[in-house]
């Protein structure tokens, strides 16, 4: 394994260097960031379809991609692969103190809540007044942002105690955000949305459900009904199709 990851490490160094790669040479953080971003999806696809030969592909994608961000402050001389490695060995050490230290645990909860305290002092060693919401990146979609904040919050003892307390909750909202439809305000409505948005995510978490793989597999199931009813009217030569007859093959669909 070291003498594949130390191929890998040369391969990207000799691209960088001088009489390498043009495109790769002029390559930046921020150009580089939407491949990055494309390489994980494609990574998330992979695993999703239990494609094996895919996920290896696309494991090795993101692989080259952490090297290369790697390389380019290492050409700065902040860090390198190796600075990167020993980082994350020390924090796995660390924030592991059942596994490496005395600590003992009741059971994966408890060894989450010890992980999100562990990271909260460690933060505020730099700031007094971190809080648990700040380790949660800005830029992922806000569907996750969601639920990770209600994860964290949740963590602390901040959470429903009964799901009929989080269907009231969405029920509330709902009456919110019709008030909102008859002031036909635009922007309150769009601020409705959100909290309800926000309360089904909630609902979803206390029922250990990941809303954005709800959401994902509802995606999918739209996708395949939707292109049913293309392939149906595609084969009756429909070209001017009507609501009806759309409803009639997305039903067929349904009960495929």
């Amino acid at each position: 394994m070291s003498k594949s990851f130390d191929k890998l490490v040369k391969i990207v160094r000799r691209l960088r260097a001088p009489g390498g790669c043009p495109w790769d040479r002029e390559q930046t953080h921020k150009s580089l960031r939407p491949y990055l971003i494309e390489e994980v999806y494609e990574l998330v696809d992979a695993i999703d379809s239990e494609n094996y030969d895919d996920m290896k592909e696309e494991l090795g994608d993101v692989l080259l991609h952490i090297i290369f961000h790697t390389d380019i402050r290492a050409e700065a001389g902040d860090f390198d692969i190796d600075d990167v490695i020993e980082y994350v060995c020390a924090k796995l050490i660390r924030r592991h103190p059942h596994v490496f230290g005395d600590v003992e645990v009741s059971g994966a909860d408890e060894v989450l809540h010890n992980w999100e305290n562990i990271k909260l002092s460690e933060r505020k060693e730099n700031d007094e007044n971190a809080s648990l919401l700040d380790g949660i990146p800005r830029s992922m979609p806000a569907l996750l942002v969601a639920q990770r904040m209600q994860e964290k919050a949740a963590r602390i003892g901040f959470d429903w105690t009964e799901i009929e307390d989080v269907r009231e909750k969405l029920r509330e909202e709902i009456s919110e955000l019709d008030e909102a439809l008859k002031s036909n305000d635009a922007d309150k409505i769009e601020d409705e949305i959100g909290d309800v948005l926000f309360v089904i995510t909630n609902l979803a978490r206390f029922l250990k459900i990941n809303s954005e793989m709800a959401l994902r597999r509802t995606n999918e199931k739209f996708s395949k009904r939707f292109r049913y009813i293309e392939k149906k009217l595609r084969e009756k030569k429909i070209e001017e199709p009507t609501l009806e007859i759309m409803d009639k093959f997305w039903n067929e669909a349904k009960g495929k």
